[in-house]
């Protein structure tokens, strides 16, 4: 069922259609869609492909993953799986995601820490529950990056929950997948044994698919696990296990005695090669703009599309013919009427006349009707009822005949006539062709642009078919829908998708949930015989939870006794979208009021993939509030789809769907080539894959881990456009895993052997300014998470632990303590060290435990590590059942101003050590002056070690020209100038000659990029309705930024007026 990646179908003809009255719409699938649209995706999809064959590349990050192979370290200790992996040995020097990744799942899992009971035991625990049920994926597939990104968000939210003490439930499941499963079986039953399903019984091939679905089944557990996720394997439940299969037929029998499900004789999208109803998100819409050869399932030659045919009928009674134009003469043997515009002038004296068939001999009456365009072909319709959507609409409002000319197996049935009984329909095609032709009927062929639905599981050409079949009545059920979203009771992250979801569910039409299948759930109706019974048109329909339970209900129906019946169950399987759409209840044990039930539902949240929102989605909020009197669940979290680095959906049909294992563990070229040769692809399709994946990968996919795909998949807005994923975003994730490795091990290393714990902040004194300010840009950090996860923008958190931990602990803090750390002569050196190391240790785990929900592996390992130092260390308790770090207990570390005059400092370092580099100083340390106002002079002091270790000079003299103390004379003529902002700037004295025409050579490149800059500012700011348009906070922000551009240019100027001066 698990469809992420993929995209819902939209078509011009309607899906199917019920002998109810007709309804506004009769697709069920989603209208708003337009062919444009779709001929726009086809040509961009087409470009794509060109450019992929031709080696052009859009843009620089298209680039080829660039990686050399890293030396792989094992795990080699001797832990028993499900024990607690050990953390005594030494750190490795770098980082490697299979060192690290080892054993840990298997404790997690062993310890039952993933599953709700473990609620009890927290000390933190608070009375909250947080449930959610991860998207069944097919039992027939294995995951690819698009089901990854689902993992990782709910992961990360599921995560999240556990560590604020929530009562969490996160159940798996996995769908039968019915048409999939069954065809994956008969091509393996075809290949290994030469025998198809109908050489079994029903019972001996359903058990041949329990068979394969025990060998192979596990292997997107195996994923999940590998992922990381936190699931209750306890509470797994696959939709055909027995208390699941009882759900189903609860449903169903619940839902017809309510009448919500009937029986009905309708038009089904029809697959010939698997002899099969199929669903809306099994129909693919191939755009043709023109006649396009296209292979068929069943035919050694191709078959043409994309022209449309006219022939004539003869007009009986007069020398006069009626001309009507079809893109599939072979159905015209079922016509059974001609259809005009009443108001068409060109046949206004042909109106309640008759034709003669040319083959039959049947009269088809003409009929009026404002259905009909005018415009398209000759005006004039040939209608169809038992093949076309439009045409069965037009039967039911003139009272046509149906008659059926193509059976379920494709070929051509009795009254065709013996010319054409049992020839394939496109076979016959080209027969009824020849024979108008014969007959002097044929009028003509010319290009035709249309929509051909193609069954995405086959590559068959989809047929309308007539057949009896079981609906859900979805009017009510849809509008209940609708109002809960419009009464708040549910609600659509993102907002924008409240009103796809109300226009789809208000024109939505009733659901075939019948399937001519023997894998699923065989539906329990049972067609009711009585003994010497004559009637055999009227067919007598009961529904039961056993047979047993049928005969009584029929019994007490047609009034007869329960041993005079015969009963015969439907032979058909239900939609597997029936079951999936039971899952938020069925999961926990409905129908039963099971404790799970009672305390679990309904769910906290529905999170998936934005595809699946009519056609899951909405299904469990219609089903779910029918059968429990409650929606499923209170929000759905709706995620952007992914796509490839060229921007085309992750598909099997078009090979370049990527495995998350491949990511984890590394790949080489030749075995994602062979992936693509499994595949049953066309070859052109082929082709652009296996061209994609040389220039892409062209040493295969490296090693990144499950820690560093995860945070890269969460580091994308989920609520916006859809997700273009490189393999080079993960892999420096992967260099971020590395970073924090290293921080570990330089913080054990400070450490030592030393086991004694270090001191809380609390009872750590002597903080200098950079402490408090670290503290704080964690305390800060800490803010933006719990914002970022309460809005589920997890984007924004991935983001702010990067920056902190890069660019704040690393880049800032570490470079600065390291000296202090490394030294402990004197009593005030040993305070200062100890005052930092307990800082030091207090950011890397709370940052580990911040970093958790997203990087479970390497916050674990590390988080293990640092627990011998910890205050209060607790050996057998995971990172994942820790408090998550809340802002309100850090909140007495929490210096805005701190964080807000620290932000000059690091302008400060960045422009002296550009100073530093174009005068080409390396390990020399300069001094260096820095002409500013006073109360930047205020803040320069107040981090004066900081500014000079991390600036690497020697000293900072400090210069305020306008008012305020005097700290030092001016800075030297002459010397080089960097800009810091308008009103602060750094002066470095260059030794006389050094490299003079290298410096006026930068300059002169920094005003030439500078001027277009300023420029292109100013033309904004001329504009005449900027005063009115932009907003006063804006302004203010060109404003400055205008003033620092003309600084620095005049800078550069009187810089460069001095340096001609010194060569002169």
């Amino acid at each position: 069922m698990w469809r992420a990646g993929r995209v819902p179908s939209c078509r011009l003809s309607a899906r199917l259609c019920s002998n109810k009255p007709p309804r506004p719409s009769s697709s069920s699938s989603p209208q708003h869609c337009s062919p444009r649209p779709r001929a726009e995706q086809q040509r961009r999809r087409r470009e794509r492909e060109e450019a992929i064959l031709s080696g052009q590349r859009s843009t620089p990050a298209e680039e080829a993953v660039e990686w050399r192979e890293r030396q792989k370290v094992v795990y080699a200790a001797q832990t028993p799986p499900g024990t607690k992996k050990d953390t005594s040995l030494p750190l490795p020097a770098a980082y490697c995601p299979e060192y690290v990744e080892s054993s840990w799942y298997q404790w997690w899992e062993k310890e039952g820490f993933f599953r709700p009971e473990q609620h009890e035991r927290l000390s933190h625990r608070a009375d909250q529950t947080f449930a959610l049920c991860i998207p069944p994926p097919n039992v027939t597939g294995t995951l690819h990056l698009g089901h990854a990104l689902t993992v990782a968000v709910e992961d990360a939210l599921v995560r999240w929950r556990r560590m604020q003490g929530h009562r969490v439930l996160w159940v798996p499941g996995c769908d039968h997948a019915g048409i999939a499963t069954q065809a994956v079986v008969e091509r393996r039953l075809l290949r290994d044994a030469g025998k198809r399903r109908q050489d079994f019984t029903r019972t001996q091939f359903v058990r041949e698919v329990w068979k394969w679905k025990n060998e192979t089944g596990d292997e997107i557990y195996h994923q999940l696990r590998s992922l990381g996720a936190s699931l209750d394997w306890s509470r797994a439940c696959f939709t055909m296990d027995p208390a699941f299969s009882r759900a189903v037929t609860e449903a169903f029998v619940r839902l017809s005695d309510s009448g919500l499900i009937y029986r009905s004789e309708a038009l089904v999208n029809w697959s010939c090669a698997l002899e099969s109803a199929i669903s809306d998100i099994e129909v693919d819409s191939r755009e043709l703009s023109g006649p396009t050869m296209l292979s068929v399932p069943g035919y050694e030659d191709t078959v043409e599309f994309g022209t449309m045919l006219t022939f004539a009928y003869p007009l009986e009674g007069h020398d006069a013919e009626v001309q009507v134009s079809t893109t599939r003469p072979e159905t015209m043997l079922g016509d059974v009427a001609v259809a005009v515009h009443p108001d068409d002038p060109r046949y206004q004296d042909i109106h309640g006349k008759q034709c003669r068939h040319p083959f039959t001999q049947r009269l088809l009456p003409i009929i009026t009707d404002c259905m009909v365009d005018m415009e398209l072909g000759t005006g004039a319709v040939k209608v169809t009822p038992a093949h076309d959507h439009t045409d069965f609409l037009l039967s039911q409002r003139h009272a046509l005949p149906r008659l059926t000319v193509i059976g379920g197996d494709g070929t051509m049935t009795p009254p065709c006539g013996q010319w054409l009984q049992g020839v394939k329909r496109f076979d016959a095609r080209r027969l009824v062709v020849d024979a108008l032709v014969e007959k002097r009927l044929f009028r003509g062929k010319e290009n035709h642009a249309m929509t051909l639905p193609v069954c995405s599981r086959s590559g068959d050409v989809i047929e309308p078919l007539l057949k009896k079949q079981w609906f859900v009545s979805c009017e009510e059920m849809g509008q209940k829908a609708i109002q809960a979203v419009e009464d708040g009771q549910l609600e659509i992250t993102p907002h924008y998708y409240t009103k796809t979801w109300k226009n789809w569910l208000s024109n939505i039409s009733d659901w075939c949930i019948s399937r001519q299948l023997w894998w699923g759930h065989q539906i329990p109706a049972y067609q009711v015989e009585f003994p010497n019974s004559t009637d055999k048109q009227e067919e007598r329909w009961v529904c039961g939870r056993s047979e047993d339970e049928a005969r009584q209900r029929a019994a007490v129906k047609y009034g007869v006794k329960p041993e005079d019946i015969t009963l015969t169950q439907d032979d058909d399987v239900l939609d597997t979208w029936f079951s999936s759409g039971l899952f938020p209840f069925a999961m926990l044990g409905w129908p039963e009021q099971t404790p799970d039930l009672q305390r679990f539902y309904p769910s906290s949240i529905l999170e998936t993939g934005s595809d699946l929102i009519f056609f899951w989605v909405a299904r469990m909020v219609m089903l779910g509030t029918e059968l429990t009197g409650q929606l499923p669940f209170k929000q759905v979290l709706l995620h952007s789809l992914v796509r490839d680095k060229h921007g085309r959906k992750m598909s099997k049909s078009l090979g370049n769907v990527i495995d998350p294992l491949d990511v984890i563990h590394g790949v080489s070229l030749e075995r994602l080539q062979e992936k693509v040769k499994e595949g049953n692809l066309d070859p052109r399709e082929q082709l652009v894959a296996m061209e994609a994946q040389r220039k892409d990968f062209p040493k295969g996919i490296p090693q990144c881990g499950t820690d560093a795909l995860r945070f890269s998949l969460c580091s994308h807005k989920m609520q916006g456009e859809d997700i273009s994923l490189s393999i080079s975003q993960v892999l420096s994730c992967r260099h971020f895993c590395n970073k924090m490795w290293q921080t570990l091990r330089f913080t054990l290393g400070v450490l030592g052997d030393n086991t004694t714990p270090v001191g809380t902040l609390e009872e750590t004194s002597g903080l200098s300014s950079l402490d408090r300010w670290i503290c704080s840009r964690l305390c800060s950090t800490a803010a933006e998470c719990e914002r970022a996860f309460q809005a589920y923008e997890l984007h924004a958190a991935t983001a702010a632990l990067y920056s902190f931990w890069v660019h704040s602990l690393c880049d800032v803090y570490l470079e600065h303590v390291k000296p202090v750390l490394l030294q402990g002569a004197t009593e005030q050196q040993l305070s200062a060290r100890q005052a930092a190391l307990s800082v030091l240790v207090h950011c890397v785990s709370v940052s580990l435990a911040l970093l958790s929900p997203f990087m479970p592996f390497i916050t674990e390992e590390l988080w293990q590590r640092l627990q011998p130092f910890s205050p209060a260390a607790a050996a057998q308790t995971p990172l994942c059942l820790q408090p998550y770090p809340c802002s309100s207990q850090l909140a007495h570390w929490h210096f805005p101003e701190e964080e807000r005059d620290f932000q000059l400092v690091q302008e400060v370092m960045r422009v002296a050590r550009s100073l530093r580099a174009q005068c080409g100083m390396t390990k020399e340390k300069p001094a260096m002056w820095a002409v500013c106002t006073p109360s930047q002079a205020q803040v320069l002091l107040h981090f004066g070690s900081a500014v000079w270790t991390l600036s690497r000079i020697s000293i900072l003299h400090i210069h305020c020209p306008h008012g305020g103390d005097q700290h030092c004379s001016p800075p030297p003529p002459g010397s080089l100038v960097g800009v810091v902002d308008h009103t602060c700037q750094l002066h470095l004295h260059m030794q006389g000659g050094r490299n003079t025409d290298k410096r006026v050579l930068q300059l002169s490149q920094r005003r030439d990029k500078l001027l277009p800059k300023l420029e292109a500012v100013l033309g904004r700011v001329r504009s005449p309705d900027y005063l009115t348009k932009v907003p006063a906070h804006v302004r203010q922000q060109t404003a400055t930024k205008t003033s620092a551009l003309q600084q620095e240019l005049k800078t550069i100027e009187d810089q460069l007026k001095v340096l001609q001066q010194t060569t002169e």
